[in-house]
């Protein structure tokens, strides 16, 4: 039937040539060719194109692509930008084939990261997370900046592991400049105000700091930073080095979202509270923001972008922590 359809079609354009050319096997030919790819699309239907090779001689049938059992998230995830339309239906968790973890399913895929390697999580509560931001994307494409648990969970899956020795060495190296050690000169008006609510605010957990490691720290006015003390700075990094993946991923988000590991370590040891560390992460800022006033589409949308990295590596290190 399909045969007879074809000749009717060549027939109506009035040129008997493609007729004979088509009688004609030894000089054309119908070729197909079965594809096995991961497809975004369900349809059924075959699509004809030409030949690859450039012979006008040749016709492909392309047939239906194979849905494959996992599903790996491209590169461009990782940076932010729209990664393609949302191509499932259900999201779902189940235990990980060897028993140690959990996955999250797409249908009948198993989730993967960027590099191909399965989206084990620690703990099912950190694969429900995960799982509800996948739900949550809409038809019209997956946002990957709606995601901050998946991004966290694919940092602490592939990064930590391979750069350990580095994400703790540049932790390190960025602690003399911590943010909680610069302190506001007293001596004027302009900043007299500032320095009398660093006092206030952040000298509490400078004490706890001492406390916890048994050396005081050292506060400066110099924006190039000072030296603490040896003893604080290997107690620190012994500290860091103790962490699993996901506890050192989350630091890690604070700390870069803070400007301060000190901050970063308060919340990983339970001494301060998400509201607690942006309102000593913003001291500065807030003050000018009520001297001044606030800028719409600049302070607010830095201050919800900041509670959101905050709040979700909060989320993400306890979540991943096995109770």
């Amino acid at each position: 039937m399909a045969a007879s359809l074809l000749i009717k079609t060549l027939r109506s354009i009035n040129n008997p040539n493609p007729i004979k050319a088509l009688a004609g096997s030894s000089i054309r030919h119908l070729c197909s060719v079965a594809q096995a790819e991961q497809s975004d699309d369900s349809s059924s239907s075959f699509t004809f194109s030409p030949s690859s090779s450039g012979n006008n001689d040749e016709i492909y049938i392309k047939g239906p692509k194979k849905e494959t059992a996992s599903v790996t998230m491209p590169m461009s995830f990782m940076t932010g930008s729209i990664a393609g339309k949302r191509f499932y239906e259900q999201v779902s968790t189940r235990e990980a084939d060897d028993g140690n973890g959990w996955t999250v399913m797409l249908d009948y895929r198993t989730l993967k990261t960027p590099s191909k390697r399965p989206l084990k999580l620690p703990t099912l509560a950190l694969a429900k997370a995960v799982g509800a931001e996948w739900e949550y994307q809409q038809i019209d494409g997956v946002r990957p900046f709606t995601m901050p648990l998946m991004k966290l969970a694919c940092t602490a899956l592939e990064r930590v592991p391979l750069t350990r020795p580095k994400i703790i060495d540049h932790l390190m190296k960025k602690f003399n400049q911590d943010l909680v050690f610069c302190r506001a000169p007293d001596d004027n008006d302009l900043t007299s105000v500032v320095h009398e609510r660093q006092v206030e605010k952040i000298d509490p957990l400078l004490n706890w700091l001492e406390s916890e490691f048994g050396f005081k720290p050292v506060v400066y006015s110099s924006f190039f930073g000072g030296k603490q003390e040896d003893g604080l700075i290997k107690a620190v990094e012994n500290l860091l080095k103790k962490t699993d993946d996901c506890e050192l991923a989350a630091i890690d988000a604070i700390t870069a979202a803070a400007h301060s590991l000190t901050i970063a370590i308060g919340i990983f040891r339970g001494k301060l509270q998400i509201e607690e560390a942006i309102e000593l992460i913003r001291l500065e800022e807030d003050l000018q923001v009520d001297r001044w006033g606030l800028v719409e589409g600049g302070h607010d949308v830095d201050i919800a972008d900041l509670r959101v990295q905050i709040s979700s590596a909060v989320v993400f290190l306890g979540l991943s922590r096995r109770i």
